[in-house]
């Protein structure tokens, strides 16, 4: 990785074909991102800032243009590869949370760990120190129908760091939580950062965005503004 950088998108474009009409969702995006960067990605709905947020996550290929994650190119790899990619490399916090609501918060942090074939006692082992980390050490037996929206999100952040993952990538991670617990969410990301984390956070929220190293706003399929949040950049 050249420079500690750990995104790189060149002349990214993504185009969905519903064979009427072709929709032109991102319109040559450039990106880099730096390992250490906490970035907030905003934009309005329907700015293309999902479809960036899928290309990132590598739920998704671009119609043309080069993606790089850790050095690795991305932009071309078949489905199964791009899952393999997305246990490794990056780490997923949802707005809806999607943790598997019949197991308990401790079996929902070992699932990735499980498919990234890691061994029972240490994948237990792992979970449980996770959850500690992110507050919910004493919860680790609740199912998420136990626990708070604030709560549940913390364990997807125990998830998402899981693989140790090159990025943890957040989409809208305070969209359903009420004042108090997004603050209590943001919180365990700065914590994340100052660790030396690389964060990405898809958000509509500019107090939020503004809370980042690093705010890109995103507009008709372009970005339009690259500029630094109030947060210091990386100094690790």
């Amino acid at each position: 990785m050249q420079n500690g950088t750990i995104i790189r998108m060149a002349d990214i474009r993504k185009v969905y074909d519903t064979g009427k009409v072709k929709v032109e969702a991102l319109k040559g995006i450039d990106l880099e991102i730096k390992k250490g960067e906490m970035v907030a990605i905003v934009g309005p709905s329907g700015s293309g800032k999902s479809t960036l947020m899928n290309l990132l996550g590598c739920l998704d290929t671009p119609s043309s243009g080069e993606y790089t994650l850790g050095g690795e190119n991305v932009a071309g790899v078949t489905r199964d590869g791009l899952a393999e990619i997305r246990n490794r490399r990056v780490g997923f916090v949802f707005q809806n949370f999607n943790l598997l609501p019949h197991i308990t918060a401790l079996e929902n942090v070992e699932m990735p760990m499980l498919f990234g074939g890691m061994k029972p006692a240490e994948r237990r082992e792992r979970a449980n120190e996770l959850l500690s980390r992110v507050g919910l050490g004493e919860r680790v037996d609740h199912k998420p129908t136990e626990l708070s929206g604030g709560q549940m999100q913390r364990v997807a952040i125990a998830r998402a760091l899981a693989m140790e993952p090159d990025i943890v990538l957040a989409d809208e991670p305070t969209g359903n939580l009420d004042s108090t617990a997004g603050t209590d969410i943001m919180s365990i990301f700065n914590e994340l950062y100052a660790q030396g984390r690389t964060l990405v956070i898809i958000t509509h929220d500019p107090a939020l965005a503004r809370r980042a190293s690093r705010v890109v706003e995103i507009r008709d399929g372009k970005i339009t503004s690259d500029q630094p949040g109030d947060r210091p950049g990386p100094v690790h």
